[in-house]
């Protein structure tokens, strides 16, 4: 399998030789705007930051896709569980970087949730279809983002831009196999100095069985899906200068799961809810802009079993969590002459989690319950930006004074540099430190689990990377590696989290895109991973230098190539590579190689009139048999066919 990715490798580079328009985001370079590097909208060739944008155009040519499956094709990220069963646990590794270690943003704000072991959100609470663009900023964030942004940060974004109407109106109906039907319908306008939107989005699935049958002869039943998603939004722009702003976000899901790897539960499910609210407003003057955000959000989490059918250990179990978090935040861009920008903010970040367990086994019943626990963290945060009079050379020196309630005051900064040295060539670079505080679970889980005297978690990420960029093809080439001390793992002789010694990952991304005609589209990207990690044998037990990365391959490649065959016609195939890799094989036994695989996927659409566009989505054509996680099921061939409307 090696030969084929040197091929597919050569064949980006070969691309080169047809050197109209960018880039690695579908527009050129120079014209694409970005908020998520600095927090305000800048060009994206004024920042050194590793940016990719994930556009509209490619968000609705993914309707049959979820969010964490558009992002698995992304350079520098791996999301496991992407392909499992809808409801699966998704859990984010950007740049070979350990679970919780991505901040998801949500229009920018902070999403978490403190219930969870390392504070990841779910991204089954997002539909594709309510998000206009993603904007993934890779490496470490944490000057400007806080903790939980070492590796990086995603950006998913809701709101609309440009609406001029007063009433807009957009439906998306989707059917498939698996007993598979979406829809979407949004509401949206501008009304004088007011603009609304309102969404509304479901997705049903009969499903198929989340953990593997290896015998074949056991019958497991599917698990199936059921979620909603419910959205409103409104601006209202008080005057030149002030923009106020308010929404609501409500979304929930059941989805049936079974009990463990290789082992079926007939009547086992999870019931996950998420309220969100907020307001904000921003000011913009000639000389400065200024943003000021809060945001309340509650989750709750429960765990089921209560059927007759015994598929594991608990012959009865209830478990449920909360959590809730608030957030909020002021900063401002301040204009310093010609070439200077000041951002200089702070935030107030407060979240806390309680859990009750009860189950019934051959031993008799069992309780616990983790009461309610908070910790809190206040940061102040400055960048400097500097731009040249001849838009070549572009710096950012940023620093941030976290003071936690439970760990006190710590710092982190960002040096990130870049430099144009044409119009087709530009190199950059960035040294930048992280943070990442205990969850509350793993302080406080009950039991012996939960360990009080755990160190927070530091990093240093270092990259380098050159981008060319001419009329036809774009690349550009990434080299990082982050060392991680004091790094948090999980003991499998006292089953109590502890710190490991440290953890050190390299790795190169590849980014090509390539337009030989102006129908005809190539798009690519490859991640290798090379690591070395010291953290406790699952074997014996004790210190042990490993040299991979459990469920994160080596190398990984996604490649599209798409036809505009007429205005109204559109059609695109792609695939997907990810190498052999590593997962946990069980108490006192020795990890299990899961096998590589490849994946070919297809999407074709019509347009008729201006109103309507008929689609249809395949995924896994060749209905590869696949594993991401061990003793648990990836997708089948999956096809969707279905018809958007736009007025």
């Amino acid at each position: 399998m090696g030969k084929k990715i040197f091929t597919l490798i050569a064949l980006g580079a070969a691309l080169h030789s047809f050197a109209q328009k960018d880039t690695l985001s579908g527009k050129a370079l120079e014209d694409v705007m970005v908020t998520t590097a600095t927090k305000v909208a800048q060009k994206q060739s004024s920042t050194g930051k590793v940016i990719t944008v994930i556009g509209k155009e490619v968000i609705e040519k993914s309707s049959g896709k979820s969010v964490a499956q558009v992002l698995n094709e992304q350079a520098g990220i791996t999301i496991n569980g992407a392909y499992n069963a809808m409801g699966a646990v998704q859990t984010v590794f950007m740049r070979g970087s350990n679970a919780g270690r991505t901040l998801i943003l949500l229009d920018g704000i902070p999403m978490n949730d403190p219930s969870t072991i390392t504070t990841d959100f779910d991204l089954n609470m997002f539909s594709i279809n309510e998000v206009e663009r993603i904007e993934v900023c890779r490496g470490a964030q944490s000057t400007l983002y806080g903790s939980d942004a070492i590796a990086g940060v995603i950006n998913i974004i809701t709101l609309k831009k440009d609406i001029t109407n007063p009433v807009n109106v957009k439906a998306t109906i989707t059917g498939g196999n698996l007993g598979t039907f979406k829809t979407n319908m949004q509401v949206f306008g501008k009304l004088d100095k007011l603009t609304y939107t309102t969404r509304f989005s479901k997705l049903m699935t009969k499903g198929f069985s989340s953990a593997y049958d290896s015998t074949g002869k056991k019958d497991f039943d599917n698990d199936g899906y059921n979620g909603d998603v419910v959205q409103a939004s409104v601006q209202y722009q008080v005057n030149n200068e002030l923009m106020v702003k308010t929404f609501v976000l409500n979304s929930q899901y059941k989805a049936d799961i079974d009990v463990g790897i290789f082992t079926d539960e007939k009547d086992y499910t999870i019931n996950n809810k998420q309220f969100s609210t907020g307001f904000g407003m921003v000011y913009k003057s000639a000389a400065a802009t200024v943003t000021a955000n809060y945001q309340y959000t509650q989750l709750v989490r429960k765990y089921l079993n209560d059927s007759g059918f015994v598929g594991g250990f608990n012959k009865y179990e209830r478990n449920e969590f909360s959590g809730r978090t608030q957030f909020a935040e002021i900063f401002a861009s301040i204009k310093i002459g010609n070439n200077f920008t000041l951002i200089q903010g702070g935030d107030f970040r407060h979240g806390n989690m309680s859990n009750d367990y009860y189950s019934i086994s051959s031993f008799g019943p069992y309780s616990s319950s983790f009461k309610d626990t908070s910790m809190s963290q206040t940061s102040l945060y400055s960048s400097l930006l500097f731009n040249s009079n001849n838009k070549k050379l572009n710096i950012e020196l940023g620093g941030r004074l976290n003071t936690h309630s439970r760990y006190g005051s710590n710092y982190t900064y960002t040096f990130n540099p870049s430099y144009n040295i044409n119009n087709n060539y530009r190199i950059f670079g960035s040294i930048a430190s992280g943070f990442k505080a205990p969850s509350l679970y793993q302080l406080y889980a009950g039991g012996s689990t939960g360990n009080p005297n755990l160190l927070a978690e530091k990093s240093v990420n270092y990259e380098v990377g050159v981008q060319q960029q001419l009329k036809k093809v774009s690349n550009r080439i990434v080299l990082f590696n982050r060392i991680i001390k004091d790094g948090i793992d999980y003991n499998n002789i006292s089953f109590k989290y502890f710190n490991f010694i440290q953890q050190i990952v390299t790795g190169v991304e590849y980014e090509v895109s390539v337009q030989p005609t102006s129908n005809l589209s190539i798009t690519g990207n490859y991640t290798f991973l090379t690591s070395e990690e010291n953290t406790q044998s699952r074997i014996n037990f004790k210190d042990t230098t490993y040299t991979y990365l459990l469920r994160r391959p080596k190398h990984n490649v996604n490649i599209n190539v798409s036809y505009q065959f007429s205005p109204s016609f559109y059609v695109s195939v792609s695939g997907k590579y990810v190498s052999n890799r590593n997962d946990v094989g069980g108490y006192k036994k020795a990890d299990i190689e899961l096998d590589g695989y490849f994946l070919m996927n297809a999407y074709v659409e019509y347009e008729m009139k201006k109103y309507f566009k008929f689609f249809a989505d395949a995924q896994n054509i060749t209905n590869k048999k696949f594993f991401d996680i061990r003793g648990y099921n990836a997708i089948p061939t999956m096809l969707q066919a279905g018809v958007r409307f736009n007025w």
